[in-house]
C-alpha cells in the first residue's frame, strides 16, 4: 500500500468518526426534544386550593357529617361529605419476618379508608382520599375515577412524585372484560381508551390536611398521609392482593 493510499484511508476514517459523532449529536438532539415536548404537554393533576371546613356535625352512629369548600382550576367546590370518625388501627409488628402473602389490603371508598389484614386480622387503619367522583368506578382513561375489584401490587417505586408510590395492575383481566361489555352496550364510545398508572401513594410535603379533610384530588388513584405511605410501604410486597370496594 502506498504512502498516499494511506493517507486517503486515514482521512476516510477521520471523516466517518466524524460522522458518526455528527449524528449522534442530532439524535440525542431530537430525543431530547421528544422528550421536552412529552412531559410538557402531560397536564399535571389539578390541585385544590384554599382548602377549608364549613361546618361539621356527628351523626347517631359517630359519623361525620362535613361541608368543605376549595377553588380548583379557579372554580368554586362545595362538597358534603360523610365520613367515619377518627379510627386509626396500628398493631405493632416487624415488617421484617412477615409473610407478604399472608398480607392483604382492602380500600372502602365510602368509609374514606386503607386497611391492612394479616392472616385475617387487622393490623393498620388509615385515612384515604381518592378521584373526584370517588362513589364511580373507572370506566375510561381521563375521568379520575377510582378503579373498584380485586388487584395486585405490581412495582413498588420508593421514590416518586407523592412520596412513595406502589402501582396496581390495572387494567387487570377482570377490569378489561367490564371495559369491553362497557363499549358493546354502548355506555362508553368505541375509541375510548382505558388508562393506567393507578396505584396507591403518599402527598406532597405539608399536604396531610388534605387526607384529613378527606379532599378527593387524585386522577384516580389512593392517596394516604405520608407517615403512612412510608409505613404500608413496609408491610406489602410485589403480588399483595388489594381489594377496592365503594
Amino acid at each position: 500500500m502506498t504512502k498516499h493510499h494511506r493517507y486517503t484511508l486515514s482521512a476516510l476514517l477521520r471523516y466517518f468518526m466524524l460522522l458518526c459523532m455528527i449524528i449522534s449529536v442530532v439524535n440525542s438532539w431530537g430525543q431530547s426534544r421528544v422528550l421536552q415536548k412529552t412531559y410538557k404537554d402531560i397536564a399535571p393533576t389539578p390541585v385544590p386550593q384554599n382548602v377549608k371546613v364549613i361546618s361539621e356535625t356527628k351523626d347517631k352512629n359517630g359519623n361525620l357529617i362535613r361541608t368543605i369548600q376549595y377553588t380548583l382550576n379557579g372554580k368554586k367546590v362545595t362538597e358534603i361529605q360523610k365520613m367515619p370518625g377518627n379510627v386509626s388501627i396500628r398493631v405493632p409488628i416487624n415488617p421484617d419476618t412477615m409473610n407478604k402473602d399472608s398480607v392483604l389490603v382492602m380500600v372502602n371508598k365510602s368509609q374514606f379508608r386503607l386497611e391492612v389484614y394479616y392472616r385475617r386480622k387487622i393490623i393498620r387503619s388509615y385515612k384515604a382520599v381518592f378521584g373526584p367522583k370517588p362513589q364511580e368506578n373507572k370506566c375510561v382513561a381521563g375521568d379520575r375515577c377510582t378503579p373498584e375489584g380485586w388487584f395486585t401490587i405490581k412495582t413498588k417505586n420508593p421514590s416518586s412524585k407523592y412520596n412513595k408510590f406502589m402501582l396496581l395492575n390495572y387494567p387487570n383481566d377482570s377490569s378489561i372484560a367490564r371495559f369491553n361489555k362497557l363499549k358493546e352496550t354502548g355506555k362508553i364510545p368505541k375509541t375510548a381508551q382505558m388508562g393506567g398508572d393507578v396505584g396507591i401513594h403518599g402527598i406532597w410535603k405539608g399536604g396531610d390536611d388534605m387526607i384529613d379533610m378527606g379532599v378527593n384530588w387524585t386522577d384516580g388513584c389512593v392517596a394516604i398521609k405520608n407517615k403512612d405511605v412510608d409505613d404500608l410501604y413496609t408491610l406489602i410486597g410485589v403480588g399483595t392482593r388489594v381489594f377496592i370496594r365503594k
